[in-house]
């Protein structure tokens, strides 16, 4: 790695806060767009990847929107709401085909040690559901994006896709499944930590690690001067650069509000922590490939849905159950019991307020998780594994998370489930606010913030050439052109090592 010898300045063109995958996603797009570009990254770890982005601690293991339900709402009239779903999905295989153009060009290498195919699968139980579910598969293949999902509500084809979940099993209830072959599991740890190694060692890129950023302020002359301080030896220095992305998961949202840019006005965070039941019983683990997504409980958060993921992290595999949510007012998992009070602020407090009020239901949510026994917890698990053994499964604690809380003019505040990127009107500022389903969606989040704040050097021909390299379905969207779609999975899914199924054939 290299280093700087503490010195009291340094003058890079972009600082990046926080060593995630949001942060080695901007660094290496901006290092491939112009690689004359002198960046530097601070984390406050020893390590990079170690808070959301860790693979036990972040729940985004290759959100494409296959089969998480929360993402197609039911409407008023019986319909259902598939926009959101289209978003993500065509946004995930933006994703799919930056990492497939670096394995190409040997900046990744072995794609299974950060990406595998599983198959994604929605499950669901009693009448009103199924008919729910059968109502989404039939609006969802209507797209490119979604073509190749199954249905059933044959016990014996469901026991065939998910042994584990159907074993035991009342036979009388009324059970559905849909199932999506094309699935991947991601471990963003792993990717992060291949990006970093290969970023670092860039002309003109260091990384500085334990490394806490305290203060951020913008001179006269638009530049900003960052103070930060080594806590390995406790030094302290400057630094000054054109532009700042603050990516530090549950952190970036103290750090914007130190700012002072008025677009952070009003923004607030919520935090909830989470914890998985964790199975490495590899006689449990082989009876379950797949992930397997429920619904919330009526008048639970979208942050509660159930499911069951088979995941393949440090090359093991595991089965994880959850997520049950716990509250701590640590905005990281290594973070302060005082992050929460010191981010209440004049410009926020009002709609913090108003999103507390009108969000009881949450608070009660989180109440009764916290109080869960583990015969609560096995009993919750029970539903998707009817002969779930408690010996088994063993709690443990995965990654905080801080949900946005943003101004609104009618309601004051409200609680919103995603994710946002806040930026100067400069565009030499900006930060990333939120959850789920960030990382999967990281390159197409990245590039929205180069449109931003590198408006007039993405529109250059050499920038919009290089980002078609990149990308090459950059400015199409997959959801209206299916034969772009299956020539873009197929061009993915054979770099990345991944299934594939050429369903413009079947069409």
């Amino acid at each position: 790695m290299k280093t700087r010898h503490n010195p009291a300045e340094t003058n890079p063109d972009i600082i990046l806060v926080g060593a995630g995958i949001m942060s080695a996603t901007l660094g290496v797009l901006l290092k491939k767009l112009q690689p004359d570009l002198s960046i530097e990254i601070f984390e406050r770890l020893d390590t990079v990847a170690a808070e959301s982005t860790d693979a036990w601690n972040n729940a985004g293991t290759g959100h494409s929107a296959f089969c998480e339900l929360n993402y197609t709402p039911e409407r008023p009239d019986g319909s259902i709401d598939i926009s959101k779903a289209v978003k993500i999905a065509d946004s995930f295989e933006v994703s799919r085909q930056f990492w497939a153009h670096l394995v190409q060009q040997g900046f990744l290498s072995e794609p299974h040690a950060f990406i595998n195919s599983i198959p994604h699968m929605s499950f669901v139980l009693g009448a009103e559901n199924v008919n729910f579910l059968r109502k989404r598969h039939d609006a969802m293949i209507k797209s490119p994006l979604f073509r190749g999902m199954e249905y059933s509500e044959d016990p014996e084809q469901l026991t065939a896709w998910m042994p584990l979940v159907m074993k035991g099993r009342d036979k009388s209830e009324k059970v559905a499944a849909t199932r999506m072959a094309l699935g991947t599991d991601v471990n963003f740890g792993a990717l992060t930590r291949q990006l970093f190694d290969q970023l670092k060692e860039k002309d003109g890129v260091t990384l500085h690690l334990h490394h806490e950023v305290r203060k951020l302020r913008q001179e006269p002359d638009g530049r900003w001067r960052i103070k930060v301080k080594d806590l390995s030896t406790g030094r302290k220095r400057k630094a000054y650069a054109k532009f700042v992305f603050i990516g530090a998961g549950g952190g970036a949202l103290p750090l914007l509000l130190k700012t002072g840019i008025p677009e952070a006005e009003g923004f607030g965070g919520f935090p909830v922590s989470g914890q998985w039941l964790i199975c490495q019983n590899p006689a449990v683990v082989a009876q379950h490939q797949a992930k397997v997504y429920g619904l919330a409980s009526v008048g639970s958060p979208p942050m509660s849905v159930p499911h069951l993921d088979s995941r393949v992290i440090g090359g093991e595999k595991a089965l994880l159950f959850g997520p049950y949510a716990g509250f701590s007012t640590k905005f990281l998992k290594k973070g302060s019991l005082l992050d929460l009070p010191r981010s209440i602020k004049f410009s926020n407090i009002v709609p913090m307020i108003e999103a507390g009020l009108d969000n009881l239901k949450l608070t009660k949510y989180l109440i009764d998780q916290v109080r869960q026994s583990a015969d609560d917890r096995m009993e919750a698990l029970r539903v998707f594994v009817p002969k779930a053994v408690k010996a088994d499964w063993k709690l443990e604690v995965a990654g905080q998370r801080v949900q946005i809380i943003k101004e609104d003019p009618k309601e004051g505040g409200v609680l919103e489930f995603g994710t946002e990127v806040v930026s100067s009107a400069d565009g030499t500022m900006s930060a990333l606010l939120g959850a789920s389903p960030g990382a999967s969606t990281s390159v197409s989040i990245m590039l929205g913030l180069l449109q931003r704040c590198f408006k007039e050097r993405v529109n250059t021909p050499e920038w919009q050439q290089k980002l078609k390299e990149m990308i090459p379905s950059y400015g199409q969207s997959l959801a209206g052109n299916p034969m772009l779609c299956d020539e873009i999975r197929a061009y993915t899914s054979e770099t990345l090592g991944l299934k594939h199924f050429n369903f413009a054939d079947k069409a």
